[in-house]
C-alpha cells in the first residue's frame, strides 16, 4: 500500500468496465461507449479518435496502430498489425545516391502510407458491436468544438512547435498553444464523417486520399492513389515468453515487441526479485540487457518478409549467451549503431468491458507531429514512420517500396495464469521494450500493483548515456557512475504507461501514468 502522506494516486478499481488513457476526455468517452452497450473495441476506437484532437502531436489519422485483443476470457489473443507500407516508388538506392545516410525525418520520403484507419475499420467490422458512425460521433464533436490543451500536451507542443512551422492549423498566430487554449480540427471532423459513413474508402479513396497524395507529391514524395487504395492491415500470430511465472505476450516484427521478449529472456538469467528495485544492481543489469537487446534489434528486426531469424532472436540459448556478456561490476560500451531516430510521440490505451473483452491498443504518428507535413485541404498530419528504415544496402530493414519499416510501437499483454490478465503498454519511442520489461519486473519481481508499477522511477540506457529520472537517489547515481555509466537526467519524463489488471475474482484494477495528463476511469 502506498504512503498516503506522499503525492501519488491510488490504483483505480471497478467491477464492470474500465479504460486507462493519457487524456481524461478520451477515457470518459470510452466509458460512455461501454455504458451505451458497446464493447472494448468500440470504446477503444472511440477513445483513440478523441486522442487525435487531445494529443495531435502524438497521434492522428495519418499514423499507424497495433492491437492485441482477447475477445473473451481464455479465448486466446488476436494480433493486429495496422502499420503502413512504403509507397511503391521509395528507393534506398536513390536516397543513397542523393547523399543520405538516413531518411530525412521531415521529408516526404519518410512518409509511409497511414495504416491506422484501415486497422480501426477492420477491428470495428470484425469485433465491434456498435455502428462505426456511433463510435466516431464523440470525436467528430470534439474536432468541431475543440478541446482545451492539457498541461503535458502544451509542454510537448512547445518543444516540437518548430516541426509544424507554416502549418497554421497546429499553431496559434504562429506559436504553440498555452494550457487551456482550445484546439479544434474541423477538417478532421469532415474526414471522420466520411469514414463513419463510407468506411475505409472514405479515407483511402476519393477526395481525402487525393488531398494526401497531392500534398505529398508537392513535397517531393512518390506516393500514388494506388498506394493508398492498396493499404491493408494484417492479423498476426502473437509471440510470448515466460518470466518469473508471468507470460508476456507481444506482436511479432515489424514491430519490436521481440526486443522486449529478448530483454525478458536475458534478465531471466538473473535474480532481480532479490534486488532493491531502485538500487544500483537492478538498474545496472537492466541497462546492460537493454544495450544488448537493442543492438540485436537493430541488426535483425524488419518487415517479416525480410526477417529470417526470429526463432533465433527469441530463443533461450541466444538470451543466455547475451546474459553471459554482462559484467555485474562494469558497464558495456557498445557502438551506437541504432538505425532509427529518437522519438517519443505515441499514445497507448487499454479498455476492458463487462464481458472481459480486453483491448491493448497503441497508435502513433512517430516523431512529434510526424513528418510535419499536413494535407492541404483536411489538415491530416502524416507520419514519418519511414525514418525507421535503414539505408544500408542489403540490411534486412533497408528501405524499399511496399515494405514496412522497423516499428517501435508495441501493445502488450501480461498474464499470471490462474490469477490475472493485464493489457498494458508503455509509450516512449525507443524506450518501449525496456519499459515493458521494467513494468513486468515491477509486477512479477516486486509485487507492485499497476499504479505503483507505473509510478516507479525509470531508467534507460541509450546513445552512450544512462538516463535516470529524478526519483533515483544521489547514492544510486554515484554507484552507477562508478560502474562506468554516463549518468544523465532526461529533459522530460521517460515514457508513459497505462494498464488494467483483470483479476480472477472479477475486479478490474487500473493504473494511469502521472507523467501524462490522463487517468483510468471505470464504472
Amino acid at each position: 500500500m502506498r504512503d498516503f502522506q506522499k503525492a501519488g494516486r491510488s490504483v483505480t478499481i471497478s467491477q464492470n468496465g474500465m479504460c486507462a488513457t493519457s487524456h481524461p476526455l478520451a477515457a470518459k468517452v470510452a466509458v460512455q461507449m461501454l455504458e451505451a452497450g458497446g464493447n472494448a473495441v468500440d470504446a477503444g476506437i472511440a477513445a483513440a479518435m478523441v486522442l487525435n484532437i487531445c494529443e495531435p502531436q502524438m497521434t492522428g489519422l495519418g499514423g499507424d496502430c497495433f492491437a492485441l485483443l482477447q475477445p473473451a476470457p481464455l479465448a486466446g489473443f488476436i494480433g493486429l498489425n495496422a502499420s503502413g507500407r512504403a509507397p511503391a516508388g521509395l528507393s534506398a538506392a536513390r536516397l543513397r545516391a542523393a547523399g543520405h545516410a538516413a531518411i530525412p525525418d521531415r521529408s516526404a520520403d519518410a512518409v509511409t502510407i497511414p495504416g491506422a484507419v484501415d486497422g480501426f475499420v477492420t477491428l470495428s467490422n470484425d469485433h465491434g458491436k456498435l455502428p462505426l458512425s456511433d463510435v466516431l460521433a464523440p470525436a467528430i464533436s470534439y474536432a468541431e468544438q475543440g478541446v482545451p490543451v492539457a498541461p503535458r500536451v502544451a509542454f510537448d507542443w512547445g518543444v516540437a512547435a518548430g516541426r509544424v512551422s507554416g502549418e497554421a492549423r497546429y499553431l496559434f498566430n504562429g506559436k504553440p498553444p498555452q494550457v487551456g487554449q482550445v484546439f479544434a480540427a474541423p477538417g478532421q471532423a469532415e474526414v471522420l464523417r466520411r469514414i463513419a459513413h463510407e468506411g475505409r474508402a472514405g479515407f483511402y479513396e476519393g477526395e481525402v486520399a487525393e488531398d494526401m497524395v497531392t500534398t505529398l507529391r508537392k513535397a517531393g514524395g512518390s506516393h500514388t492513389l494506388d498506394d493508398f487504395a492498396a493499404t491493408k492491415c494484417d492479423y498476426v500470430t502473437p509471440i510470448s515468453t515466460v518470466y518469473n511465472g508471468h507470460t508476456l505476450t507481444e506482436l511479432p516484427p515489424n514491430g519490436h515487441g521481440a526486443t522486449a521478449i529478448l530483454m525478458a529472456n536475458i534478465l531471466g538469467n538473473f535474480d532481480l526479485a532479490s534486488l532493491d528495485p531502485l538500487g544500483v544492481t537492478r538498474t545496472h543489469l537492466e541497462a546492460e540487457a537493454a544495450k544488448l537487446a537493442y543492438d540485436a534489434r537493430d541488426r535483425f528486426i524488419a518487415d517479416p518478409s525480410a526477417m529470417q531469424r526470429l526463432e533465433h532472436f527469441l530463443s533461450a540459448e541466444t538470451a543466455a549467451k547475451l546474459a553471459a556478456l554482462i559484467d555485474p561490476a562494469k558497464a558495456l560500451h557498445l557502438p551506437d549503431t541504432r538505425l532509427e531516430s529518437v522519438h517519443k510521440e505515441t499514445i497507448y490505451l487499454t479498455v476492458v468491458d463487462k464481458n472481459r473483452m480486453a483491448l491493448s491498443l497503441i497508435y502513433s504518428i512517430f516523431h512529434s507531429f510526424g513528418s510535419g507535413i499536413a494535407s492541404n485541404k483536411f489538415g491530416i498530419l502524416l507520419q514519418n514512420r519511414g525514418a525507421g528504415f535503414a539505408l544500408q544496402a542489403g540490411h534486412p530493414n533497408e528501405a524499399m517500396g511496399g515494405k514496412r519499416p522497423m516499428h517501435t510501437i508495441i501493445p502488450g499483454m501480461l498474464e499470471k495464469p490462474g490469477e490475472f490478465l493485464m493489457p498494458f503498454g508503455v509509450m516512449g519511442g525507443q524506450y518501449q521494450p525496456n519499459g515493458h520489461m521494467r513494468f513486468m519486473s515491477n509486477i512479477a519481481d516486486y509485487g507492485m500493483d499497476p499504479q505503483t508499477a507505473i509510478d516507479a522511477p525509470r531508467a534507460f540506457a541509450q546513445a552512450g548515456e544512462l538516463a535516470l529520472e529524478r526519483g533515483y537517489s544521489d547514492k544510486v547515481r554515484a554507484g552507477l557512475a562508478a560502474l562506468g555509466h554516463n549518468i544523465t537526467t532526461p529533459e522530460t519524463a521517460i515514457g508513459g504507461a497505462q494498464a488494467i489488471r483483470i483479476d480472477n475474482n472479477g475486479l478490474l484494477m487500473a493504473g494511469s501514468d502521472p507523467r501524462k495528463d490522463g487517468c483510468a476511469i471505470g464504472y
